[in-house]
């Protein structure tokens, strides 16, 4: 590709779709998926998400599943905490990225410990509340030194907060939470999704420790640059938001990019702002038949505006809005089809009666009922069945729900009597 290139719309999305790694077929069922596999998916992505969100299965385990198929939870928990090949720090939002990465984030540390990271409003509520707690900070950081690695449950004193409703964090936690920030605590998450904390030089190999770290320009250009390549093609808003950087922060980064050839400037049919990909990147056609359904956090379309930009599909996670005003339901997946996406569907795993409940199933305009019907019902009996989940029920609402049930019982009944 070549600066001042024409892309399709198409050849966009094509771009983004193998970026994230889901231009080709799953591997088949008797594949290899174990920390190898996730681990190589998630240096491709670059960072993955981490949400409490369990109404189906929390972001970070769909994410794999989208891409790998079925999977051992467990092999994703091992890859982080001590020693593991991935580390959690804010990324984008809460996120793990590959250890190799954590030099890049020291610049964000100093500014936490420097109270210069977020507005001033901000910055001011931070340095008084570490000024109030500096004994108490003190005290919990020796507290971890002394006894090992601990979550928040387990700090001999918590110091519970009786403040406002919205802000019922333990003085402990928070405590915590700022220690991790600054990076003198490294962090990780145990089965139960609880963060547990420790040293970080207990936590983080001594080889990436050891590491210069380098300075706050040259860090954000790497992270602009491992975005282009998780993104494939992207305008600045877009590079600045894989991992959450200033805007004005990103501007001059990515025209330095630009002027070294690493970043290719480009323009995509259809979009009001110049976009950028890597000077090797080359729009494929894409070997995909099976459908994919994503999670309201997967890296492909976490970026509401990118996501109507790219598939022509707007997409609001409605888990804040009150029942009877939400559109299509509380937890909602669009599904990727070929290069669109055709269909979303409100989903929940009733563990106690088995059940992967279909709550709501919804074709997107222009999408053929014909084609969507079954790689929808083969991805709903492949999660269900990743899941554990015996059983499917397809509520009838919405417009793809009544065939969907129909689909869904023609197969059980196929099933039941071969």
């Amino acid at each position: 590709m070549q600066t001042g290139a024409v892309l399709s719309a198409r050849e966009a999305r094509s771009l983004a779709i193998s970026a994230q790694g889901l231009g080709t077929d799953r591997p088949s069922p008797a594949a290899r998926r174990g920390p190898a596999q996730l681990r190589r998916l998630l240096d491709r992505l670059g960072a993955l998400q981490l949400d409490a969100v369990n109404v189906l299965e929390r972001t970070q385990f769909v994410v794999p599943f989208s891409r790998l198929g079925g999977y051992d939870r467990s092999d994703l928990i091992g890859l982080s905490g001590p020693g593991g090949a991935w580390f959690e720090y804010w990324g984008h939002a809460a996120s793990l990225q590959p250890v190799e990465s954590y030099p890049l984030f020291r610049w964000r540390m100093d500014e936490w410990r420097s109270d210069t990271h977020g507005g001033p409003t901000g910055q001011e509520r931070r340095r008084q509340w570490r000024a109030a707690h500096a004994d108490y900070l003190a005290a919990l950081l020796a507290e971890v030194a002394e006894r090992g690695a601990l979550p928040a449950s387990r700090l001999s004193e918590p110091r519970r907060n009786a403040g406002e409703w919205w802000d019922r964090r333990s003085d402990g936690r928070r405590a915590l939470e700022v220690l991790f920030a600054d990076g003198v605590l490294a962090a990780w998450r145990n089965p139960n999704f609880e963060r547990v904390y420790d040293l970080t030089e207990r936590v983080i190999p001594a080889s990436v420790l050891d590491r210069p770290a380098p300075g706050p320009e040259e860090a954000q250009r790497e992270l602009i640059a491992i975005a282009a390549r998780c993104m494939g093609v992207a305008t600045l808003s877009d590079l600045a938001d894989y991992f959450w950087l200033r805007p004005a922060a990103a501007r001059p980064r990515v025209a330095e990019l630009v002027e070294a050839g690493r970043l290719l400037l480009v323009d995509v049919e259809g979009w009001d702002q110049p976009a950028y990909a890597l000077a090797d990147a080359r729009p494929q056609a894409l070997r995909r038949r099976h459908a994919s359904l994503l999670s309201p956090f997967d890296s492909l379309i976490w970026n509401r505006a990118r996501t109507e930009r790219l598939f022509s599909f707007r997409y609001r996670i409605e888990i804040y809005v009150p029942e009877p005003l939400r559109t299509h339901g509380y937890y909602v997946l669009p599904m990727l089809l070929g290069d669109r996406l055709v269909a979303r569907f409100g989903l929940k795993a009733d563990r106690r009666a088995s059940t992967l409940r279909v709550t709501g199933s919804y074709l997107e305009p222009g999408a053929e009922l014909s084609a969507v019907l079954e790689p929808a019902a083969t991805e709903l009996g492949a999660l269900g069945t990743w899941l554990g989940l015996a059983h499917i029920d397809v509520a009838a609402r919405g417009d793809l729900g009544p065939a969907l049930r129909r689909a869904l019982g023609s197969r059980r009944q196929a099933t039941a009597s071969s």
